[in-house]
């Protein structure tokens, strides 16, 4: 079987399902419990996936992958979400591919789903590049942390 070769990331290794058809490769997605077509985002996307399983303890059913949102009237989706047990938001993640720098412009678009989301932890990636942050709603400032606090069930 011939897959399609992702470059490698600045994650951790972790274990991943692929499978080939029609000259395409696909990766399982766990969340989602189906195969995708294997994008350098979904690369990004799927290493996301195992850091906040695997490295973050978060619980499996507390991640909620690609659903859509309203933003100023215009539907958009977003790549990660962890919820709180009491069904708050606790993290947003944008996910891009590794050939797309984060810039000011990526920072704008994942504000402006956190201004509908109210998170209280962002994550941008590329999957070479962390930006992690947690939001001050008081001052309106991000607060760019080393790493993202790892999953504390009673939060």
């Amino acid at each position: 079987m011939q897959f399609c070769i992702m470059e490698k990331l600045n994650f951790p290794e972790f274990d991943f399902s692929f499978k080939s058809k029609e000259n395409k490769t696909f990766i399982f997605d766990p969340i989602r419990k189906k195969w995708l077509v294997l994008t350098p985002e979904e690369w990004v996307r799927q290493h996301c996936i195992q850091f906040l399983l695997k490295i973050k303890n978060i619980p499996f059913g507390f991640i909620q992958v690609e659903k859509k949102l309203n933003v100023n009237h215009t539907e958009k989706r977003y790549d990660l979400v962890v919820f709180k047990p009491d069904h708050s938001i606790d993290l947003l993640v944008e996910c891009k591919a590794p050939s797309v720098d984060i810039t000011q412009k990526t920072f704008d678009q994942i504000a402006r789903y956190n201004s509908v989301l109210k998170s209280d932890y962002l994550m941008l990636t590329n999957g070479l590049n962390h930006f992690f942050c947690k939001m001050d709603f008081q001052k309106g400032v991000y607060i760019f942390l080393p790493d993202l606090p790892v999953y504390i069930s009673n939060k």
